[in-house]
C-alpha cells in the first residue's frame, strides 16, 4: 500500500511540474513577443531620426543660422544616444529609452526646420 501511495504522490508532482514548466514558458514567450514589439518601435523611431539627418537634406542646411545649426546638432547628438541605447537594449524599458532619444531628435529636426523656413535669405532664393 505505501508503494501505491509513493507511486500516486510522484506521479502527482510529476505532472505539477510539467504544468508549471509550461506555464512558465508561455509566459516567457509573451514577454518576448513585447520585447520584440519593443524593438521593432524603437527601430522605426532611429530609423526615421537618421533619415530625417540624411545627406539631401545636409545641403539645404550647409548654410543654416544659428537656431538651426544648434537643433540639428541636437537632433544628431540624439540620434548616436538613441542608437547606442537601441544597440545595448534587452528589455521593453531600455527599448523606451531609446524610443524616447529618438522621438526628442525628430522634435530638434522640426525644429530645425522651422528655423529654417523662417529665414529671410531662403524667402529671397525661393524667389
Amino acid at each position: 500500500m505505501g508503494y501505491v501511495v509513493l507511486a500516486l504522490l510522484l506521479i502527482a508532482g510529476a505532472a505539477f511540474a510539467v504544468a508549471a514548466q509550461r506555464r512558465s514558458h508561455r509566459s516567457r514567450n509573451r514577454s518576448d513577443v513585447s520585447d520584440l514589439d519593443a524593438e521593432v518601435e524603437a527601430s522605426g523611431w532611429v530609423l526615421r531620426l537618421g533619415a530625417s539627418l540624411s545627406a539631401p537634406e545636409a545641403r539645404i542646411w550647409s548654410d543654416a543660422g544659428e537656431p538651426a545649426t544648434r537643433a540639428l546638432t541636437a537632433a544628431a547628438e540624439c540620434h548616436r544616444t538613441a542608437t547606442t541605447r537601441l544597440s545595448e537594449a534587452h528589455t521593453p524599458a531600455e527599448y523606451a529609452e531609446a524610443t524616447r532619444a529618438a522621438k526628442e531628435g525628430l522634435a530638434h529636426v522640426a525644429t530645425a526646420r522651422a528655423a529654417l523656413e523662417n529665414r529671410p535669405a531662403l524667402a529671397d532664393s525661393a524667389a
